[in-house]
């Protein structure tokens, strides 16, 4: 029997993903599997475009709004998890629809990491904390101190992923880079996976991206922080260093007004969606479309691209 083709829909944020993956889902009788890290957490709610009930049209979703905001989930838990979900999915019958805008995620799907300690909570604190006083830029140079390589190969302010690197260098005593030497073999799944990726216009893109800013913060952004944050939520904690979290979290310590905050926001999202772009594209063997998730030509397309293989 062939194996079930398993499709990941891939892109930077607003750029349609939902909607075209539920179409895509629709189309070859699937369910879709989350791999957005935000997403993932409960009480996180404004300022993560989750699907509602209307937006998923019926589709079953997964891995989604299930994991305590005090939890520092991992890349590793994610790929553990999604992969007991896809086999669940597929002994049912149906197919797995990948959808998120984690490339770091999917990726470790696809090649899984090596073991690394548990995380310290302690040293993360610390490390989070160097992060807000100095910068992440501070930080990349830290790493390129200890360890060359790894800094070479992440951006200079993704500071989740050079933080976990300079925590593997003091926990451990060793580099990353020589200990990924020692990762699993591909996955079987690997081979299955058909990654699509949307690329929109970028003008387009940036002004969806300063509107959703705009409502989210219309929305209730800072009270929803407030209450994360009285629950006992720690402004260093994985949930509430994302976009838009992040800059509310130091309007309520002060540290800049709410106007900054609302235009940091829009910064980051959008910086963030050229990483986004670049990491995808070293992805081998991704299909590429051009337009938003939205656009019937761009759906179009992705379905013709799903006929070919079944």
């Amino acid at each position: 029997m062939t194996p079930r083709p398993v499709y990941a829909i891939a892109g930077p944020t607003a750029s349609g993903k939902t909607a075209f993956g539920v179409a895509v889902a629709k189309r070859v009788g699937g369910e879709v599997v989350n791999f957005d890290s935000v997403q993932i957490y409960r009480e996180i709610e404004i300022a993560t475009a989750k699907p509602s009930a209307t937006e998923m049209q019926g589709v079953p979703h997964h891995l989604l709004d299930y994991v305590d905001p005090r939890v520092n989930y991992t890349a590793a838990d994610w790929a553990r998890d999604a992969e007991k979900k896809i086999a669940e999915i597929e002994d049912r019958g149906k197919m797995a629809v990948l959808v998120g805008g984690t490339g770091f995620y999917l990726r470790t799907l696809m090649h899984p990491l090596f073991e690394s300690p548990q995380t310290d909570a302690k040293l993360r604190d610390r490390l989070q904390q160097l992060n807000e006083l100095k910068g992440p830029e501070h930080l990349h140079r830290i790493l390129t101190r200890l360890d060359p390589q790894a800094a070479g190969r992440l951006f200079p302010r993704d500071y989740v992923r050079v933080i976990r690197a300079i925590e593997v260098f003091i926990q451990t005593g060793e580099r990353m880079s020589a200990r990924q030497t020692d990762r699993p073999p591909p996955s079987d799944l690997a081979k299955r996976i058909t990654l699509i990726v949307l690329s929109p216009p970028r003008d387009d893109l940036y002004r969806l991206i300063d509107q959703r800013a705009e409502k989210h913060f219309a929305a209730g952004l800072v009270d929803e922080v407030k209450q994360i944050r009285a629950a006992g939520v720690s402004d260093t904690s994985n949930a509430l260093g994302s976009h838009g979290y992040r800059r509310v979290c130091e309007y309520l310590r002060g540290e800049r007004t709410l106007e900054s905050a609302l235009e940091k926001t829009k910064q980051d999202v959008r910086n963030y969606s050229k990483r986004q772009l670049t990491w995808f594209r070293a992805e081998e063997n991704a299909r590429w479309l051009n337009g938003f998730g939205t656009d019937k030509a761009v759906v179009d397309a992705a379905l013709q691209i799903v006929q070919e293989q079944t």
